[in-house]
């Protein structure tokens, strides 16, 4: 790939773009705000574990040495709640879902984090902190509870913008009476009956929910470290009290960059558990190819909201589809060559020029706060759309030295596109074919097909087709293009892929083998003015 240009992330303390510069030359320490487990990942969970995901790829791109924190909240009231409603013990469910998480994560394609620290494993981490913070007279006990006194943060709300009295008391923090300021939040929380409990100065009792990431933070990566991220909604509280009780408890604690991925929404409205309109990642790997909900996620600029629809899977889906088999087009037309190198033959203008853009495109636009739309809807396409005109090229008759050029520019662009497709997260370790034949096999679920009924009716279309009855034959191809399921003629040949479902009212087009898919829309990026609510 080209050389790296300068890096820039936006910081939501600064609310702007800043130049990337890490706390120790070559190396990133990066911590991310993981998920309560008490139930399976949602939509939420995989925009901010994908966001995060190519975040931390793009560094390693970039050469540096990353260390990648991302917690488990195993201790928490709504897995308290949950075991309780279903007669289990809440570090057993906790453990489980932990480990649910992890199997979307996988499917997901996100690379693990390098640690992945548990609040039941760091009890004596949070415990230290808590001391330092009541030793510097920032938080005071009753009865067995510990608060923490927002009074004495003198900066409190600068990363959110608020003022201490828009805090929400009562969000995630029981209203207490007894508290000096009603504001104030809890640090440990005496033990109560049912519940698990660990020992500590202040009796039995488990940690409040802010607590956790600083101590695991801390312990991790220092008081100091480069980036913080999460979703839109830990911007406030959360993370502003993660501020006030890691500055307690350090003088010197800094987060260079704080860094937070838009919210999701569905038809246009918050998506929430409470609303009941969430879907959870599984839900929707069971109808699409997970390369197609991590390409729709990144079609959106992370900070952007994103509205989840069928309609934009079923794009997304196509398009994970045409990078595949251009790519395999492109591996079968290679193949026939050997090693294509030498003092005479070099690259085609065209394709020399092709592969120089993708390059820089790729570089300025991962280097300009991750904008991956324009990388999959410009770039990308363009760099699959001379594969495709250059295979066509191929199969002309050209002296041997022009098609050994072709040859060569079309292996080193394969090489570029499968790059980007890596830091993406889009590269599949399967082969081309295996990842196809996935795609195909859910367009066949979703169309409640099975390949023989496909082959069933390419066979009643042709005979139509033989007997002059093109209505019949234009009527079997409509069906199927209204169920995802597209035929194209090739030849003699008649062969299905799987497509963007055709209303009924809209006359199917002819498709071709190099027909490319409509790419998912650009979000426009926005500028986060003030926090919003992310799915919780």
């Amino acid at each position: 790939m080209a050389e790296t240009t300068e890096f820039r992330v936006y910081n939501t303390m600064s609310q702007q773009k800043e130049i990337f510069k890490p706390v120790v030359d070559g190396k990133v320490g990066m911590y991310v705000c993981g998920v309560t487990s008490y139930d399976l990942s949602h939509l939420g969970h995989a925009r901010a574990a994908v966001s995060f995901d190519v975040l931390y790829r793009y560094l390693l791109h970039m050469g540096y040495e990353v260390t990648y924190v991302r917690n488990f909240t195993d201790v928490d009231d709504k897995i308290i709640r949950r075991a309780n409603e279903l007669g289990e013990n809440p570090l057993t469910l906790s453990s489980r879902f932990c480990q649910e998480y992890l199997d979307d994560m996988m499917d997901l394609h996100c690379l693990l984090p390098t640690h992945q620290p548990r609040v039941s494993d760091h009890m004596d981490q949070i415990k230290d902190m808590i001391t330092q913070i009541i030793s510097h007279d920032c938080a005071y006990t009753i009865d067995g509870d510990v608060y923490f006194a927002v009074d004495k943060s003198p900066n409190y709300g600068r990363l959110s913008g608020r003022k201490l009295e828009d805090n929400r008391a009562g969000e995630r923090v029981a209203v207490d009476s007894r508290k000096r300021n009603p504001f104030d939040f809890a640090l440990w929380k005496a033990a109560k009956p049912g519940e698990p409990s660990w020992d500590s100065p202040w009796g039995p009792g488990r940690p409040g929910w802010h607590i956790e990431c600083s101590a695991m933070s801390a312990h991790y990566l220092t008081f100091k470290f480069d980036i913080h991220g999460g979703g839109i909604d830990l911007i406030f509280p959360h993370h502003e009290n993660e501020i006030a009780q890691s500055c307690a408890a350090c003088q010197e604690s800094n987060v260079s960059y704080w860094m937070h991925n838009g919210h999701v929404t569905n038809n246009n409205e918050k998506m929430s558990k409470s609303l009941g309109n969430f879907f959870t990642i599984r839900q929707i790997t069971d109808m699409y190819h997970p390369l197609a909900l991590r390409y729709f996620l990144l079609g959106t600029h992370y900070r952007s909201p994103v509205n989840y629809s069928i309609a934009q899977l079923d794009i997304a889906s196509e398009a994970v589809f045409y990078v595949y088999q251009t790519l395999q087009d492109c591996e079968d037309a290679l193949s026939p060559f050997q090693e294509v190198n030498g003092p005479k033959v070099s690259f085609t203008k065209a394709g020399q020029d092709c592969i120089k853009k993708l390059q820089t495109d790729f570089q300025t636009k991962m280097s300009d706060d991750l904008s991956t739309p324009y990388i999959l809807n410009a770039s990308l396409q363009e760099a699959l759309r001379f594969i495709n005109s250059s295979l066509n090229m191929l199969k002309k008759k050209q002296q041997k030295q022009q098609k050994l050029s072709a040859v060569l520019s079309l292996t080193e662009l394969e090489k570029e596109v499968k790059e980007v497709l890596s830091v993406l997260g889009l590269l599949s370790p399967l082969t081309y074919s295996e990842v196809l034949q996935q795609l195909k096999g859910k367009a066949l679920k979703r169309a409640e097909l099975i390949e023989d009924d496909i082959l069933h009716r390419i066979e009643e279309r042709a005979l139509a087709r033989k007997n002059k009855d093109f209505s019949r034959g234009d009527q079997i191809r409509a069906d199927l293009s209204l169920k995802g399921i597209a035929l194209m003629d090739v030849g003699k040949e008649t062969i299905w892929r799987p497509c963007v479902p055709v209303p009924v009212e809209q006359e199917p087009q002819a498709v071709t083998v190099e027909q490319e898919p409509p790419a998912v829309p650009v979000s426009v990026e926005q500028e986060q003015q003030a926090p919003t609510s992310l799915v919780t």
